[in-house]
């Protein structure tokens, strides 16, 4: 019988469709429970009926018999996806115009990967039969694997277009925005794909992990419990909830969640490496070594775990072995991209520098930069010259401070044919091979020098408002990506420091952040300076020169702590614990930092609370000038 809500033209469209798509047992069905219960379209019915009968034995030509699409879609079933693309391979030589052959050859190498291959299998899907919304389904999913977005998009599209109701489409949509970071269009798809199909574990999966990436982390949270709901195996969807509460620094909970990922996959290598990182941001270091060296056991080559042991090396202490795994960031996804290639060696820091180049070469961020920059007074001493290569905004403050070395915007163009130099070291490879000096050497107050006039012209803007003293504070980054998040804090959270007396905050964030400075405001009548003319973005060298002018900057661990300490001005780091490595790496040469820890389990208040007592003491001083 036909669904008595249809009316009988639409069975018939929907009939048709099948038809066109090569369904032909589900649009048989449909045009016999026309013929049984609908008399009067009985003649149009039974015309449909001829010309899909008539369709049918064209596809037994086209087509290889029934028993032999089931055996090799058995293949798939079970997995073995090499013997039936081979199998598939020559099906396509017998039936060159089976679209349905093709189509289970260009899913099988999507399976394995090959993404190149499932592609041109698939076009040759949707040129047999452009109403096989499957077909261009599938040559989305092939596409998005190749990095081409645009072309996936424009073949889900299409897909919806010939099957607007299709959930699966929606999901794979969601993944390719998602892919792009264009996270609000992919929660759009998801929640499209859900409405249609409720029970659809997959896509509450990737809302999830959307959801994460825009920090609506309880909402993530919410995603992941019902997928669980509904696929109470799904041990991804443990490991990406534990993740997620690990971000909201509910490290008990988040260890449950792997935990229970762990009973139902014990050789869940990623759930291993990242409790790891739970355990280590508890301080419990032993355990997170043996965490990550669990996730090495399973899965040998897995650079992140080996980096992050190498963190947990150098947070107890163990330096050579820590600096040694460090160089496993090289294969990790994160660092794969900014690898460089030259026909000169690397330096392994043991081959004398004498009379010889050498090129030192950004691997990271501006902050990165910077810290990583303390060094060159090391390596321009033991080489004739040093090449350095930085980000084209720090080229003019690295110029000025180092005047002894050829300071060049990066220009990663120029690989393979660079020969002005004997070797190159990417700059987070310094501390490793000057370890020893580093401990040795002693602590400068700056070793970074912004323009004097500019130094000059800052100062003047300063008495502008006031007395003083003149305190910088920033209290998050631009980035805040879910590692990143539990490194900030709220500007309300700054309220110790706004309840000393005489202060003049001065804004260093590096992006609009009106609403905070608004906020604070009305709530605690405090007026944060704010220098629209000031790019705090790009204009690197007179971000260093208002720091310079401060008489402390206060911030969380952003870059600007990383520029204010290096020119000398005394910093208040406010740094969450979890970076007990980064603590020693933290401006390792300049001795203008101090360091106030927040507890694992705690908020910012103690913190601040403490921020705001030394600034307290030094403003004694102050109030003598």
């Amino acid at each position: 019988m036909i669904d008595t809500n249809l009316s009988v033209g639409h069975a018939l469209e929907i009939a048709k469709l099948h038809s066109q798509r090569g369904e032909a047992a589900k649009a048989q069905m449909i045009y016999e429970a026309i013929l049984q219960t609908c008399s009067h379209q009985k003649k149009n019915t039974q015309i449909e009926f001829l010309n899909l009968n008539k369709r049918k034995k064209k596809n037994t030509k086209l087509n290889p018999p029934k028993e032999l699409i089931d055996s090799i879609i058995s293949l798939y079933n079970q997995g073995q996806l090499s013997i039936l693309v081979k199998e598939a391979q020559t099906l396509t030589k017998k039936y060159p115009d089976s679209f349905i052959v093709w189509n289970i050859l260009g899913v099988a190498n999507i399976g394995l990967g090959q993404f190149e291959s499932a592609s041109k299998a698939l076009k040759k899907v949707v040129s047999l039969n452009s109403n096989f919304s499957d077909g261009f389904n599938n040559l989305g999913i092939a596409f998005q694997g190749q990095g081409m977005f645009d072309k996936a998009i424009s073949a889900y599209n299409q897909a919806l277009s010939l099957a607007p109701n299709c959930a699966e489409t929606f999901n794979n949509m969601g993944n390719v925005f998602q892919d792009q970071g264009r996270l609000d269009d992919s929660i759009d798809a998801y929640h499209k794909a859900i409405s249609l199909k409720p029970s659809y574990s997959n896509a509450y999966y990737n809302l999830g992990s959307s959801l994460r990436a825009k920090h609506n982390l309880e909402e993530a949270i919410n995603a992941y419990k019902n997928a669980l709901l509904l696929k109470p195996d799904y041990v991804e969807a443990y490991n990406n909830m534990a993740n997620s509460l690990q971000d909201l620094g509910k490290l008990n909970d988040s260890l449950i969640s792997f935990k229970k990922a762990l009973s139902l996959k014990p050789d869940y290598a990623e759930a291993y490496n990242n409790m790891g990182i739970t355990l280590q941001y508890q301080g419990k270091l032993k355990d997170a070594i043996e965490a990550y060296n669990k996730a090495i056991i399973f899965k040998p080559d897995y650079a992140e775990a080996h980096q992050n042991l190498g963190f947990a090396f150098l947070s107890c202490g163990r330096f050579s072995e820590g600096l040694h795994k460090n160089e496993w960031r090289w294969k990790t996804k994160r660092y794969l991209s900014r690898q460089r290639y030259f026909s000169r060696p690397l330096w392994d820091g043991k081959k004398s520098l004498k009379g010889k180049t050498i090129l030192l070469w950004n691997e990271q961020g501006i902050g990165d930069t910077i810290n990583w920059s303390s060094y060159i007074p090391l390596i321009s001493r033991l080489a004739r010259h040093c090449i350095l290569e930085c980000q084209e905004k720090l080229v003019p403050l690295l110029k000025r401070s180092f005047p002894e070395i050829d300071v060049k915007s990066e220009n990663r163009t120029q690989d393979y044919d660079r020969c002005d130099f004997d070797f190159h070291l990417p700059m987070g490879s310094l501390y490793k091979n000057f370890f020893n000096e580093i401990f040795k050497s002693k602590k400068s107050d700056a070793y970074l020098f912004p323009d004097p006039d500019r130094i000059k012209f800052w100062k003047q803007r300063l008495n502008s408002l006031g007395k003083g003293p003149f305190i910088g504070i920033c209290w998050k980054s631009s980035n805040m990506s879910p590692k990143r998040f539990q490194n900030y804090a709220k500007i309300s959270e700054f309220y110790p420091l706004f309840k000393i007396p005489n202060l003049i905050f001065v804004n260093l964030q590096n992006k609009d952040f009106s609403d905070d400075l608004f906020k604070i405001k009305n709530e605690f009548g405090i007026i944060i300076h704010n220098f629209d003319d000031l790019d705090h973005f790009d204009n690197i060298d007179d971000v260093a020169a208002l720091c310079a002018a401060l008489d402390v900057v206060v911030s969380t661990k952003t870059t600007v702590p990383l520029i204010s300490s290096s020119v000398g001005t005394l910093t208040k780091l406010a740094n969450w614990k979890q970076s007990s490595w980064n603590n020693i790496l933290y401006n390792p040469i300049a001795s203008s930092v101090d360091i106030f820890e927040r507890d694992f389990c705690n908020t910012w208040e103690n913190t601040f609370c403490e921020i705001a007592e030394d600034i307290s003491k030094l403003a004694q001083n102050w109030s003598s000038r």
